[in-house]
C-alpha cells in the first residue's frame, strides 16, 4: 500500500481539481470509506470502535480498532470493494454540493452552453462541468436548437433533487432581455442608464422603458447605438424579436403615451380608483394602438402597470353622453358633479357602477340614497347599452355575411374588382371609345371617298371646259370628266399631308389609274386636264 501513495496522492489532487472539491473532504471520505471496510469485514454494529489515519503529506493509510492497528492486507476483496463503493458514493456527494454551491451563486446570470439533446421537449445543456435543462415554458416559440450548437441563456434557478442537482435554464424570461443589455449597452451595466420596466412577449415584442441618471446620455440612443448596432446584436440574438425602447416617465400619462408608440394619442384619462386608462386615439391609428391581436395595448398595460383602454373620440364622447343623461335624472345630482367623475377618470355608466357607492360618497359628497340610486340607474343603463352593442354586432356581422355571399355570387372580373378597389365598367368601355375616336379621326383623310360636296377652291365645275384643239365646249360628259380630275387633285394633297413623296408622283399614279371613260377622246385633252389639276394643287393654299 505504501508503494501506491504518491500514485493516489495524484489522483486525490486531479479530483480536487477537475469535480471542484477540497482536498481535505476527498480525504476524509476516504478514511470514511476505510472504516465502513473494516467494520464489514468483522461484521460489527458499532462504528465508534473502527478509526482511520491517512497521511496528508506521505499518504499512508492506518485502520486501527480501539487503539490496535489492523493490516490492510487482512480485510480481503469484500471489504475493498465496500471501501470502493462507499468513495465513489461520497465523491458524488461532494461533487453535486460543490455543483449547488457554486451554481446557486450564480442565478440570474447570463452563461453560454452546448445544445445536448431534448428530453420531453425540454432542452438539456452543457454548461460548464455540469448539465442544465430549460424547460419548454423557459424557450423562445418557434425556435429550435441542433446538438453542438452554442445557446446562451440565463440561470433562472438551482434545485437540489436529491440525488442530481437541477440547474433550470431560461431564454424566455424577462431578466434575460436585461442581461442581454448589460452585456451589450456598457452604460447600463455601470448603471448610468437604467432599466425602470420591462414587458414581454416572447419570440414577437418587448417593451422596455429606460431612463438616465446623467443628463448628457440619452437612454434611447444609447440602448439602440449607432444606426442600431447595439440593439441589432440582441435582436439577432433572440431570432429576429421586435424590442421597442420607450423613455421613462414620473408621470403616467407621459408614460402610458410613450409606450403607446407609434401610435398618436389624443387624449389620456387616468381612473386611480380603478387602475385604468382611458386613451383617446383617432380613427385612423387605432389599429396601431391596439396592434396585432392587441399585442402592444398588452404590453402598454404591463410597462406601466395601468388597465389600458383604447377608444375612439366617437366612442368616448358617446360614452360620456349616455353617463351624463344617465345622472342628470338622479335627484340632487348637479353638472358639476357629472363634471367631477369625468375628471377623475369615471367615464362611463360601467365605471359608475365599479366604483361603487363609498367611493360616490367619498367624492361627490351625497347622501347614500342618492348614491345608491346613482349605481342602479347606471346599471340599468348598463344593460341596455350591452343590449344595443350585441344588437349592432349582429348587425355588422350579418351584413359582413351579406357581402361576402354577393362577392361570391359575383363574376370573376366584377369580384375581382370589388377587391382591388377599381371600377371595371370604365376599363372595358375605354377601348371602344379610343377605336371609335380614331375612326372620327380617320374619315376625313380616307383617299378612296371623292369630295364631291365641296368644291375645289381653285377650279370651277360650273364654268365651261373648252378644247383647245377642235374649239368645241364641253358638255355634260366633259363636265364628269373636268370634275373627276378635280377630285383625284385632293387625294395627292391628302397624300402629300401624311408623307413626303414628290407631289407629281401621286397624280401620274392617280391619273394613270382612272382610265379615261370617251375611248374616242385624244391623249392631248387629257395631258392639259392633268396639268391643270397638278397646277391647282400647287396653287391651293396649305
Amino acid at each position: 500500500m505504501a508503494s501506491n501513495t504518491p500514485e493516489m496522492l495524484r489522483l486525490i489532487d486531479s479530483i480536487s481539481r477537475d469535480r471542484n472539491v477540497e482536498k481535505e473532504t476527498l480525504f476524509t471520505d476516504i478514511e470514511q470509506a476505510l472504516v465502513s471496510a473494516a467494520r464489514k469485514h468483522f461484521n460489527a454494529l458499532e462504528t465508534d470502535e473502527f478509526t482511520a489515519e491517512l497521511d496528508r503529506l506521505t499518504g499512508v493509510i492506518r485502520v486501527f480498532r480501539e487503539q490496535e492497528e489492523i493490516p490492510l492486507d487482512e480485510l480481503g476483496r469484500i471489504p475493498a470493494q465496500t471501501a470502493k463503493q462507499v468513495m465513489i458514493q461520497r465523491f458524488r456527494e461532494d461533487e453535486r454540493a460543490s455543483i449547488y454551491e457554486e451554481f446557486s451563486q450564480r442565478v440570474g446570470e447570463l452563461v453560454t452552453g452546448m445544445a445536448q439533446r431534448y428530453e420531453g421537449g425540454a432542452l438539456v445543456v452543457q454548461v460548464g462541468r455540469a448539465e442544465g435543462f430549460m424547460p419548454r415554458s423557459e424557450q423562445i416559440p418557434g425556435e429550435q436548437h441542433q446538438p453542438g450548437e452554442r445557446v446562451r441563456c440565463m440561470i433562472l434557478d438551482v434545485r437540489d433533487a436529491g440525488s442530481q442537482v437541477k440547474i433550470v435554464l431560461s431564454r424566455a424570461h424577462e431578466d434575460f432581455i436585461r442581461r442581454m443589455f448589460e452585456v451589450e449597452v456598457p452604460e447600463v451595466a455601470e448603471r448610468i442608464i437604467e432599466v425602470k420596466a420591462m414587458a414581454r412577449e416572447p419570440g414577437h415584442r418587448t417593451k422596455l422603458a429606460v431612463s438616465s441618471i446623467d443628463s448628457k446620455v440619452d437612454a434611447v440612443g444609447a440602448c439602440v447605438g449607432v444606426r442600431g448596432s447595439r440593439i441589432k446584436n440582441i435582436v439577432d440574438e433572440l431570432g429576429g424579436e421586435k424590442i421597442d425602447i420607450v423613455r421613462w416617465n414620473e408621470s403616467s400619462q407621459i408614460l402610458i403615451q410613450n409606450s403607446l408608440k407609434p401610435a398618436e394619442v389624443i387624449e389620456i384619462s387616468l381612473c386611480f380608483q380603478l387602475s385604468r386608462a382611458t386613451v383617446v386615439v383617432a380613427e385612423d391609428q387605432l389599429s396601431l394602438a391596439i396592434g396585432k391581436r392587441g399585442q402592444n395595448v398588452r404590453l402598454a398595460a404591463r410597462l406601466t402597470k395601468w388597465d389600458v383602454d383604447i377608444l375612439t373620440p366617437v366612442e368616448f364622447t358617446k360614452s360620456l353622453d349616455a353617463m351624463q343623461e344617465t345622472l342628470k335624472l338622479v335627484p340632487n345630482v348637479t353638472e358639476e358633479s357629472i363634471d367631477r367623475l369625468a375628471a377623475l377618470g369615471v367615464i362611463s355608466v360601467f365605471d359608475v357602477e365599479e366604483v361603487g357607492a363609498p367611493y360616490l360618497l367619498e367624492t361627490l359628497e351625497v347622501d347614500e340614497e342618492t348614491a345608491q340610486t346613482m349605481i342602479a340607474s347606471s346599471v340599468e343603463r348598463g344593460k341596455q347599452i350591452t343590449v344595443e352593442q350585441a344588437r349592432e354586432k349582429e348587425e355588422a356581422e350579418r351584413r359582413k355575411q351579406e357581402e361576402a355571399a354577393a362577392a361570391v355570387s359575383q363574376p370573376g372580373e366584377t369580384q375581382a374588382a370589388d377587391i382591388l378597389g377599381q371600377a371595371m365598367a370604365p376599363i372595358s368601355s375605354k377601348p371602344e371609345e379610343e377605336e371609335a375616336a380614331a375612326t372620327k379621326t380617320v374619315e376625313p383623310t380616307d383617299a378612296s371617298a371623292p369630295q364631291a360636296d365641296t368644291p375645289d377652291p381653285q377650279i370651277d365645275a360650273s364654268q365651261p371646259v373648252t378644247d383647245d384643239d377642235s374649239g368645241e365646249t364641253a358638255g355634260d360628259a366633259p363636265q364628269v370628266e373636268a370634275q373627276t380630275p378635280s377630285a383625284q387633285a385632293q387625294t395627292p394633297e391628302a397624300e402629300l399631308a401624311a408623307e413626303p413623296p414628290e407631289p407629281v408622283e401621286p397624280a401620274e399614279s392617280s391619273q394613270s389609274e382612272q382610265a379615261p371613260a370617251d375611248d374616242t377622246q385624244d391623249a392631248e385633252p387629257q395631258e392639259d386636264l392633268a396639268e391643270a389639276s397638278a397646277a391647282a394643287m400647287d396653287e391651293k393654299p396649305q
